[in-house]
């Protein structure tokens, strides 16, 4: 038969997802405060955010056809290809970010560093706070904590739940404890929230957002691509001018 996951493989597997996840969101919503999107196009902006995402951080990013495929092929190469010159162009290729992975990865580093480090314990930590973490990424009201403060909170809170005996300082994340015992609180209560949503879950309209400007829709999309194709050839040869210039040659 098939050999059994273990443990420590899951931390592994939930510690290659959170990264690319992460910063998917964090261009996302980066994306989202500079234009609006409707509705027709929101889903392929998602999958955009991850590619994106995954061709900073992994060295085999997933290809064009499987992540159109998480949406049912709804949309085109194209279409894709498009809205990330978009993307791009919007972020003004800036897509680093401290995200919430990054402290995780940070504070468990430390705490591996102290005296009496348990690392099994510092192991259960990492995996159960990266899970909490990547719920709060779906939740718009954790937007206002930063990704140090998630992160630390989201820790903390893993070590109370397993009931660590040396559990992470968290006075190294130089947040007050107030700070972080409201977060944790949160989390907590998400949480407890979706693990109810989960054995009762229930259906209701999805909330309508409302823009101050018109969306940009698949429509928009296809007229403003061209104008962006342009800028990010420029970019391109701008920054990496003898790939630039190679790529040029073979097309």
């Amino acid at each position: 038969g098939e050999p059994e996951v273990t443990a420590e493989a899951r931390c592994k597997l939930v510690s290659w997802l959170i990264p690319a996840l992460c910063l998917a969101v964090n261009i996302l919503d980066r994306f989202l405060a500079t234009t609006p999107v409707a509705a027709d196009c929101f889903q392929l902006l998602g999958v955009t955010a991850l590619l994106i995402a995954c061709k900073q951080v992994e060295v085999h990013p997933p290809s064009v056809k499987e992540l159109l495929a998480l949406c049912c092929d709804a949309f085109t190469r194209q279409q894709l290809r498009n809205l990330e010159c978009i993307v791009l162009h919007r972020l003004d290729f800036d897509l680093a970010a401290p995200t919430v992975s990054f402290f995780l990865e940070h504070f468990s580093r430390v705490r591996l560093e102290a005296r009496g480090a348990d690392a099994a314990e510092a192991a259960d930590a990492r995996s159960l706070a990266a899970g909490v973490a990547e719920l709060s990424l779906a939740d718009y009201a954790f937007t206002k904590y930063a990704p140090s403060l998630l992160a630390a909170s989201s820790l903390g809170l893993a070590d109370r739940l397993l009931r660590h005996r040396s559990p992470l300082d968290l006075q190294i994340s130089g947040y007050p404890e107030g700070l972080l015992r409201d977060c944790m609180d949160q989390l907590q209560l998400l949480r407890r929230e979706s693990a109810a949503e989960a054995r009762c879950p229930s259906e209701g309209p999805a909330p309508q957002a409302s823009y101050a400007a018109p969306p940009y829709g698949l429509r928009q999309l296809a007229i403003s691509s061209s104008l962006m194709e342009v800028e990010i050839k420029r970019r391109s040869a701008q920054f990496y001018p003898e790939v630039f210039s190679q790529l040029s040659r073979q097309a």
